[in-house]
């Protein structure tokens, strides 16, 4: 799985992986109107009420996990455990300034709907939100600065368990999980719950991504006028390398299900992909296929790039429309219908989550706020319910 790099409030994230079909979720087809329920929509109840509860909220010292949650109205992020569960993690900051206070909440639900787990601090606004990533029996927490110091992980009970952290590299292998991307690259390996830098890495290593066989992806990039170049590697050996064709450079690598791409780009725009369908066997550059590379306006550091665990690839922009691959073969794209304009849009297993939420800090909600759910490639959407 890739991580979403955050934009304004939200960190990427994340992640993604198919929810248990027993969690509690209202049906909603696209354009659906927003809720009442501290969810989403418009106009929920007096605004001033909101925002003296707002501040009430992030002023205090032992916030409560339900008033943060109501205040936030969407997650910043979205997790799932192997079992079923889902993490979310909310955030309310302050609204006039990137400073000041915030409080910060998580809550786990269960397979079948219900709150498990809750917990809520006070926080700064400076401070980029808590962000988690599913893990076999839980959640870990992802460093919120440099190093690792700060992971953490939750079972799927929100029992706290302290991880190993080491900085003797790792070799990856099934299971391992790219807890932190650079700064430095961190693995988590579920099974000792251990936190380390991956072996062999490149030394002008750039992006990382690791999949379900425990092969790590990276984006070589040399001090030189050579090539960019794909190297991956399993068990700290090298497997092989593919050379950037001219005249592109490399962006966001994804890697799953047997594909692995690279986003190509050139000056300050997305062009096209570079991927593989057979494990790196073979290379092709993608330029069209029914994405409209030059309609994409934010830059390639928004680029949302994922592989679903069919190995069919998720393309779009934080904020904007995204593309899903008709097969594996990732030959054709169709544009996925939202019932809300996501500001984030990830991936897990072949389950979609979408999040709709204001893109700065805010008294109010926007229109159908909240987090949604397909299973279905984005045919149908379903909002999950408090």
């Amino acid at each position: 799985m890739v991580w979403l790099e955050g934009r304004g409030r939200r960190t990427a994230g994340l992640m993604a992986a198919a929810a248990s079909a027993a969690l509690a979720l209202t049906a909603c087809g696209p354009g659906g109107p927003g809720g009442s329920d501290g969810s989403g929509g418009s106009g929920n109840g007096d605004a001033g009420d909101r925002e003296a509860t707002y501040r009430r909220v992030i002023e205090d010292p032992h916030p409560r996990p339900a008033d943060v949650i109501e205040a936030a109205g969407a997650p910043t992020d979205v997790a799932r455990a192997d079992d079923g569960s889902l993490l979310l993690a909310y955030e309310a900051s302050n609204v006039e300034d990137d400073e000041g206070p915030a409080a910060t909440a998580w809550r786990i639900v269960g397979p079948d709907g219900r709150t498990v787990a809750e917990h809520a601090e006070h926080a700064n606004a400076e401070d980029a939100p808590p962000a988690f990533k599913g893990v076999r029996g839980g959640f870990a927490r992802v460093p919120p600065g440099e190093g690792a110091e700060g992971a953490y992980v939750l079972d799927v009970s929100g029992r706290r368990h302290k991880p190993v952290i080491t900085e003797t590299p790792m070799r990856t292998r099934p299971g391992d999980l790219l807890l932190a991307e650079l700064e430095p690259t961190l693995v988590y390996r579920p099974a000792t719950r251990t936190v380390a830098p991956p072996a062999g890495a490149p030394d002008y290593a750039i992006r990382f991504a690791v999949d379900e066989r425990g092969t790590a992806w990276s984006l070589d990039q040399p001090l030189t006028d050579d090539p960019n170049r794909v190297v991956w590697q399993r068990d700290g050996h090298t497997l092989g390398s593919r050379a950037v064709p001219k005249p592109y450079a490399g962006g966001v690598l994804a890697a799953r299900g047997g594909t692995a791409a690279l986003s190509l780009t050139r000056g300050e725009r997305v062009r096209g992909l570079l991927l593989t369908t057979d494990r790196g066997e073979h290379w092709r550059t993608v330029l069209t296929g029914g994405i409209p590379w030059r309609e994409l306006k934010r830059g390639p550091e928004s680029l949302v790039l994922e592989s679903l665990a069919d190995g069919r690839l998720l393309v779009g922009e934080e904020g904007g429309r995204y593309w899903l691959a008709a097969d594996r073969a990732n030959n054709a794209f169709h544009e996925v219908k939202t019932p809300a304009a996501f500001t984030s849009l990830t991936v897990d297993g072949t389950t979609l989550y979408g999040i709709a939420d204001a893109t700065t800090a805010t008294y109010g909600l926007v229109k159908g706020e909240g987090l949604w759910i397909s299973r279905d490639g984005g045919r149908e959407w379903h909002r999950h319910g408090r």
